[in-house]
């Protein structure tokens, strides 16, 4: 669904119901085009409401829970024509996050720091979430489209390190080969080499949290929980990296544990979007945040109307 250019809220058209109606000649008679196309048992009064305006009003809450951004105004019809691309990258995102902070945290006797899940985290984490995010900017979502492509673009480089063939950590040793393609994955160089990435990311994620109170808590929850994530993984990459790994195996479980409550997180935002796409009679709210946290435009809006009455 798009915003119109001229500021209004969000709408969906129903212009095609009033030239329906023009074909039987019906005028205002709600009998006449309308009903067959909502129902016989739709109150007369919506009807000529649509009648009236040829559309019906997405609210800014409503906008800002389905696309987890404050509602802005774009051109075109694009969200009219395409389906909301929102569910499928925090899909993408809980799918590969879950597997990881799973075995990270050992359970049911898992390891690896993740290395089973590489599969999904190319094609479910880096891929969807990708995906998602590109279909985000051709609706003009700018801020999904950072988060999601950021964060897609961790997974693909996640898995590309954890992949032998491309060889990130057999740099670290001359041991390296087909034969021994793990050759490297413990040198000390390495794991302080790749806590730094790591650290860039729980940077690019406190700047994300600080973004979404403007959104709502679900995803302020998740972009928080995710900084001390990547924090806990760096922590863990330098101790590795000094020798103490009973502090990074601690610091590790820590990291989990986090990336676990991020993943619930996720979960219940993509309930939420996939009971909202269906129309579901019980809805889930995600704490929207937006009217709590103006705008600069609606402070600037507000003072103008201030200025303008004194």
């Amino acid at each position: 669904m798009a915003a119109h250019d001229s500021g209004e809220s969000v709408e969906k058209d129903f212009s095609n119901i009033e030239h329906a109606d023009s074909h039987t000649g019906s005028g205002n008679n709600v009998n006449g085009g309308v009903t067959p196309l909502l129902g016989k048992d739709m109150d007369p009064a919506a009807l000529r409401h649509i009648h009236r305006t040829g559309s019906i009003t997405m609210t800014p809450e409503m906008f800002e829970k389905i696309y987890l951004t404050p509602q802005s105004n774009v051109k075109g019809d694009l969200r009219k024509t395409f389906g909301n691309p929102t569910p499928l990258a925090i899909l993408g995102f809980v799918m590969a996050l879950t597997p990881f902070s799973c075995d990270v945290m050992g359970w049911r006797g898992a390891g690896g720091n993740g290395a089973a899940a590489t599969g999904s985290y190319y094609y479910m984490g880096g891929l969807l979430m990708i995906i998602g995010g590109l279909l985000e900017w051709v609706l003009g979502n700018t801020f999904p489209f950072l988060v999601f492509c950021a964060y897609g673009g961790f997974w693909l480089s996640f898995a590309s390190t954890l992949t032998p063939a491309i060889g990130a950590y057999g740099h670290y040793s001359t041991l390296y080969s087909e034969a021994d393609p793990s050759a490297g994955l413990d040198s000390p160089q390495f794991a302080a080499s790749f806590a730094f990435w790591l650290l860039a990311m729980a940077l690019l994620s406190l700047i994300f949290a600080v973004c979404c109170l403007r959104t709502n808590v679900c995803l302020l929850i998740v972009e928080s929980t995710l900084v001390v994530v990547f924090s806990l993984l760096a922590a863990t990459f330098w101790q590795l990296a000094e020798g103490n790994a009973a502090v990074g195996s601690k610091c590790l479980v820590a990291a989990g544990a986090f990336a676990f409550i991020t993943c619930a997180a996720g979960w219940y935002i993509l309930l939420s979007l996939s009971l909202a796409s269906v129309d579901f009679p019980i809805q889930l709210p995600v704490g929207d945040l937006s009217h709590i946290i103006k705008g600069a435009m609606d402070k600037q809006a507000t003072k103008d109307g201030d200025d303008t009455q004194v």
